[in-house]
């Protein structure tokens, strides 16, 4: 049993070997066409990835690069002479490579020769002319344009449930130092792959049927290699947002990363961290104005109350002064009525005197006059007393009759058996009513 068991050899033999196979291959020093991705420069050296997409733009081939520094510096030079720009992620290049195996850290191809004149790859080339088309639509813009307010509290969030940035954001946010409250709503898209853009755009939808809801948007995603980014540089991803009724926030990826996206964007930061920094700076900006206005009216109101002891002691010392003057202003005043005051009592005495004289005089003419008229209206009296006295009537020869004292006019109101007196101008009769 124990010869049938399997002789192995060793891990880094085996390395050893594929390595051996490598440098016996074809693959040593060929041109390949790749598109450049998440390029960082480190010490002189350039890493990279080297990646193939598909027609549907989703990474087919990927492979880790580097160039030395011995050599990056002059093929960085030559490609910024040629292509106006550093060598950078996102451009589709064609580089002489080698392959190279390691037995502890695997395979990697060493770049030994750039190509510049085949420029800008298609991510590079698809986000300018996606660009263009925007600014040629006239759509770029607008969201620009929105006003964003002065402390935006009430804040929609696009990112994917249980991500990192989503978290480094709300942390951020709700935790900020200042004591600032904020209420924001998850609303939960995919941030890569090939569901983006869709989850994306109807994650905006639903916040524009609640827009009244919100002050703005914030599309948030942490970093990754910049070939996870290539959904954030779609027209119809950018033309939503760009006519979007809310300014939006966008804060994707590391710090060299910039999409179409950020372009169309009305306040485009690099990271959700920084995307909640700069809403809890709007909210800190608008504190410091409310602390610098409230500063100002306490210096305001207490140079006033210190204007206004100024002026109240400054009156307080004129009391006594101007009491002073009243009083010697009114005895000066009194002390001219005093004087004139027996000629004032002269002449109004005089006056009086002789409207009084006056009055006298024409009393005494008046007097007769008055006796006169009164006279001659009394005879009138006496005369019409004469004519229209009862005596006269019955003279004429009208009768009289009388019941009970009084002067009977109207014959239904005496009752049948009434004592009646008949005068006449010579007697008197009495009878009875029947």
């Amino acid at each position: 049993m124990i010869n049938n068991i399997q002789q192995g050899i060793s891990l880094k033999e085996f390395n050893e070997r594929i390595k051996g196979l490598l440098y016996n291959s074809q693959v040593q020093r060929c041109w390949v066409v790749a598109e450049t991705s998440d390029l960082r420069v480190a010490r002189g050296h350039c890493y990279l990835e080297l990646i193939q997409k598909n027609e549907k733009g989703d990474t087919i081939a990927r492979a880790s690069a580097a160039i030395w520094a011995s050599a990056f510096s002059h093929l960085n030079f030559r490609f910024r002479e040629v292509t106006g720009q550093n060598l950078a992620s996102g451009m589709k290049v064609m580089v002489n490579v080698s392959a190279t195996f390691h037995e502890l850290y695997g395979m990697k191809l060493v770049v030994n020769d750039i190509d510049p004149q085949y420029t800008l790859g298609d991510m590079a080339r698809l986000r300018m002319e996606i660009i263009k088309r925007l600014t040629d639509e006239g759509i770029i813009d607008l969201n620009r344009s929105l006003p964003l307010p002065k402390v935006p509290q009430r804040i929609a969030i696009i990112s994917a449930a249980g991500a990192a940035g989503y978290g480094d954001f709300i942390k951020q946010l709700h935790g900020n130092s200042y004591g600032l409250k904020f209420y924001t709503a998850l609303f939960s898209a995919s941030m890569q792959g090939a569901d983006t853009v869709p989850s994306i755009i109807k994650a905006l939808n639903r916040i524009a049927a609640n827009e009244e809801c919100f002050d703005c948007v914030a599309i948030i995603r942490g970093g990754g290699a910049t070939s996870d980014l290539n959904s954030f540089d779609n027209y119809d991803l950018a033309t939503n947002v760009a006519q979007f009724p809310l300014p939006v926030i966008t804060g994707i990826g590391h710090e060299r990363d910039t999409t179409v996206l950020d372009h169309v964007a009305a306040w485009p930061v690099k990271t959700p961290t920084a995307a909640a920094q700069f809403i809890i700076t709007c909210g800190v900006d608008a504190l410091a104005t409310l602390d610098n206005a409230r500063n100002a009216i306490s210096q305001i109101v207490g140079d006033s109350i210190a204007r206004a002891a100024e002026q109240l002691a400054y009156y307080n010392s004129l009391i006594p002064m101007a009491a002073r003057k009243v009083l010697g202003d009114a005895r000066h005043h009194l002390d001219r009525y005093l004087e004139k005051l027996p000629l004032l009592v002269d002449n109004r005495l005089d006056r009086d005197r002789r409207q009084l004289a006056h009055l006298r005089q024409n009393i005494s003419l008046a007097l007769p006059q008055l006796l006169e008229r009164e006279r001659t209206r009394l005879a009138n009296l006496d005369s019409l007393v004469a004519v229209l006295s009862p005596r006269n009537t019955l003279n004429r020869g009208y009768s009289l009759t009388m019941a009970a004292g009084r002067v009977i006019t109207d014959a239904t109101a005496v009752p049948p058996g009434t004592a009646i007196t008949t005068h006449l101008k010579s007697g008197t009769l009495h009878s009875t009513t029947s």
